[in-house]
């Protein structure tokens, strides 16, 4: 038996202003900041040694694992991969999601942020929210730096990533992610093996754990959102 804990970063500065933010790489807020402290403090109460830590490139999920961390007085080193990243919105990037609403339609809105496979038009190299711009990625090769994503492109990196480097080590270990609303959702559609309608109804709430128990064949026996007031439904469970 072992755990699985995902956890999407806490609120960020972007989503409390509305705003796509994707591979922009910007800080929690101090709600965030909040929402990661409670969230180590639900995870110690589960009194779960955790092996090892990942989360992806990006400040406000690397901050949010460093709060969970202290509180849990862990100082392993996590490791950081930019496959872990939140979905690339293309040009809706550091857009305002009410005001593209009222522009161009909530339904067109809500079709391009859930479907399987649309994506937004590609982010403009010149753009400085394009992350060939940004510090962050600097040491990311070119021709992985994405000019806009599906949730489908978005899941094929994420659980290629997590079919190579983490699964393993569940079998024996305790696995903690700290990432992003669509590379969460990704991860759950691979691990409840959702359809394509199911995961675009599946909502992640910022800084709220999501622990999975696997039996040794990864089976989930069991999951469960820890901050249960503000836990959203889980589809299939």
């Amino acid at each position: 038996m072992s755990f699985l804990i995902l956890i999407r970063h806490g609120q960020s500065i972007w989503n409390l202003e509305k705003r796509f933010t994707g591979w922009v790489d910007v800080d929690l807020t101090d709600r965030g900041r909040a929402e990661a402290e409670k969230a180590g403090l639900l995870i110690k109460k589960k009194n779960i040694e955790i092996h090892y830590y990942y989360s992806s490139l990006q400040l406000r999920a690397n901050n949010t694992l460093k709060i969970i961390q202290k509180v849990l007085n862990d100082k392993k080193k996590f490791s950081r991969a930019w496959q872990l990243n939140e979905r690339h919105y293309g040009n809706l990037t550091g857009l305002n999601k009410i005001e593209m609403s009222n522009k161009i339609g909530e339904d067109k809105v809500y079709e391009i942020r859930r479907s399987w496979d649309v994506k937004p038009e590609p982010l403009d190299k010149k753009n400085p929210y394009h992350p060939i711009n940004i510090e962050t990625y600097n040491s990311m090769a070119k021709k992985d730096l994405p000019d806009t994503e599906s949730l489908k492109d978005t899941y094929e990196r994420v659980t290629k990533y997590f079919g190579q480097e983490i699964e393993k080590k569940l079998e024996t270990n305790n696995v903690l992610i700290s990432a992003h609303g669509n590379s969460i959702r990704a991860l759950c559609k691979k691990l409840f093996n959702l359809d394509n309608n199911q995961i675009s109804n599946l909502e992640i709430p910022t800084g709220n754990p999501l622990i999975i128990e696997l039996n040794k064949k990864l089976e989930i026996i069991k999951c469960e959102y820890l901050d249960k007031e503000r836990a959203k439904s889980l589809v299939v469970f």
